[in-house]
């Protein structure tokens, strides 16, 4: 059973990681405010493990102009016998794509990319408070345009 402060510390550290998002708040110690030192997490982009492979959250969202993510439904659970705690939830990601997105996507494309999703997520408590420690985002259904990917992931500067 999850305590009801759990509850709410865990439903606020995702409404805050979906507000750094937003407002591309990414100082350099940002993904150690959400994410446990061997953070795993896979996207429709791929798989990063570790908190140093966080960067590429950043380069997915400088990907657009801006974004808009909405959570709601956040449903924790503590395992009692394991101790493991787990949360889902879904979220509304709103994606506006740069203009010259548009211009190399072409005169059909749209210029929002929308995602509906479920986000399913391990959680750990920290000294700091509770981190996910790995974190699983499956698109359910989408509309508009996505984006042309690159090949090969950019690596940050060292």
């Amino acid at each position: 059973m999850t305590s009801q402060a759990d509850h709410f510390d865990i439903s606020t550290l995702i409404s805050l990681y979906f507000r750094t998002l937003d407002e591309r708040e990414f100082p350099d110690d940002w993904a150690r405010a959400y994410f446990t030192d061997d953070v795993r997490t896979v996207t429709p982009l791929g798989t990063s493990e570790g908190i140093d492979a966080m960067w590429h959250t950043q380069e997915a969202i400088e990907r657009y102009a801006r974004t808009q993510h909405m959570s709601s439904d956040v449903l924790v659970h503590t395992d009692a016998a394991s101790g493991r705690t787990t949360a889902s939830w879904n979220a509304l990601m709103r994606h506006v794509h740069h203009d010259s997105t548009l211009r190399t996507l072409g005169p059909e494309a749209l210029p929002i990319f929308t995602v509906g999703g479920v986000y399913r997520a391990e959680l750990r408590r920290t000294p700091e408070g509770w981190r996910i420690a790995r974190m699983e985002i499956e698109a359910v259904w989408t509309t508009g345009t996505p984006p042309h990917l690159p090949t090969a992931p950019r690596m940050p500067e060292p």
